[in-house]
């Protein structure tokens, strides 16, 4: 009887590096390595990888790069395991999505998604300490600026208040997926430019919106801060898209930024053309 071909694959033959990489994520794994443990000297790897030194080398700069391990010098030096940093994994993250940023819209459909949920989640969970983190917070922005600069620091400070809410998820994926919307708002140029610029709606709506949501966790309302956290969600938005519509308005009487605008390495590098595209 003829057997059945097998279907022809183009999966492309892994590294080497690569291979030991994941090796060595699956020894620690199995051994139950934590941050701090020092891995296997870079001799016994090379023997019992039978790979050269620097082959190993190759692929522990690659974990490293990745943050799972860190390097040290000296008589107690050697190769241990690291906690990857939220900061790092935000960073990584970003870089994802270097060449497609999404927009504010996509940012607040997350967050309306994401947000209410989180809220529920940790109704009960707070204590007085936490209680006081968030009033303090709030401190920064309970009465209205006197200068440009004091307006972006209260707008970040608004979106602090959410950050602190994050830390107290039980659910290490939810506050993940919740920071780094937030992360990207405190980043974004557009945001940037919205938050440089006047905007007593949206400190007064969010302070209020805030407060009442403190009320509803200190009442351990968890159907009230979700529906509250909703509401504030979607009048963020609105709020975020007109002022962003305002600024491209704006941005299209003006044209272009002039040179003033740039940094000193951009202008460097502007005048350079690939000479090539792949």
């Amino acid at each position: 009887m003829t057997q059945p071909q097998q279907p022809v694959t183009n999966t492309p033959r892994r590294k080497r590096t690569d291979v030991i990489g994941e090796a060595i994520k699956d020894y620690i794994a199995q051994q139950g390595l934590r941050p701090g443990d020092r891995l296997p000297h870079e001799h016994h790897l090379i023997e019992t990888l039978d790979a050269s030194k620097g082959t190993i080398r190759e692929a522990l700069r690659a974990l490293e790069s990745q943050g799972l391990i860190q390097t040290r010098t000296g008589p107690q030096g050697g190769t241990f395991l690291a906690e990857v940093s939220t900061e790092r994994t935000l960073e990584l993250l970003s870089n994802y999505f270097f060449f497609r940023p999404p927009t504010i819209h996509d940012i607040y459909e997350i967050r309306k998604q994401l947000e209410p949920s989180l809220v529920a989640s940790i109704t009960g969970l707070l204590d007085d300490a936490a209680f006081q983190r968030l009033e303090n917070v709030m401190a920064f922005y309970s009465s209205p600026p006197t200068s440009l600069e004091e307006e972006r620091t209260q707008r970040m400070k608004e979106l602090e208040f959410h950050l602190v809410l994050v830390e107290y998820s039980p659910n290490p994926l939810m506050a993940m997926m919740c920071r780094f919307p937030l992360e990207l708002l405190m980043n974004l140029t557009v945001c940037q430019r919205i938050y440089d610029q006047p905007y007593p709606e949206l400190r007064h709506k969010g302070l209020d919106y805030q407060s009442r949501l403190l009320h509803a966790l200190r009442e351990w309302d968890a159907e009230g801060a979700r529906a509250i956290m909703a509401e504030h969600m979607q009048a963020a938005q609105q709020l975020m898209e007109t002022r962003e519509a305002m600024l491209v308005r704006e941005f299209l009487k003006v044209g272009k930024p002039s040179d003033q605008d740039q940094s000193a390495e951009y202008l460097a590098l502007r005048s350079y053309r690939p000479t090539e595209k792949r």
